[in-house]
């Protein structure tokens, strides 16, 4: 069965809108479709303790973000700076583009 589809994408500014880390806003670091969930720069971070490695010679303390769940987070309009549902129009030359459902301003593509 294939993943489904997601408006958010990689490098997107979202606003975490349930859970611990509420009004929270970040960038999405990584979508992982799979498992619904995304991670989102700032929100959600763990700690783990790791032993000495090859990799890592010194050990110690390793912070890092883990993922939440997609539905708790919502995409922001870049023209308004507010948290907006997001729709999917296409124009008559068959391009799919993002619209911000408040505002109605369409939401480009990070880069």
């Amino acid at each position: 069965m294939a993943a489904p589809k997601h408006n958010i994408l990689k490098g997107d500014r979202v606003k975490v809108i349930r859970g611990n880390y509420r009004e929270l806003e970040g960038t999405v670091l990584e979508v992982l479709r799979d498992r619904d969930r995304v991670r989102v720069e700032g929100v959600n971070q763990r700690k783990r303790h790791t032993r000495p490695s090859q990799n890592n010679p010194d050990g110690g303390i390793i912070t890092f973000e883990a993922p939440i769940h997609i539905s708790n987070v919502m995409l922001i309009d870049p023209t308004t700076g507010e948290a907006s549902r997001v729709r999917i129009e296409v124009d008559e030359h068959g391009n799919k583009e993002r619209v911000a459902v408040k505002s109605g301003n369409p939401i480009p593509k990070p880069q």
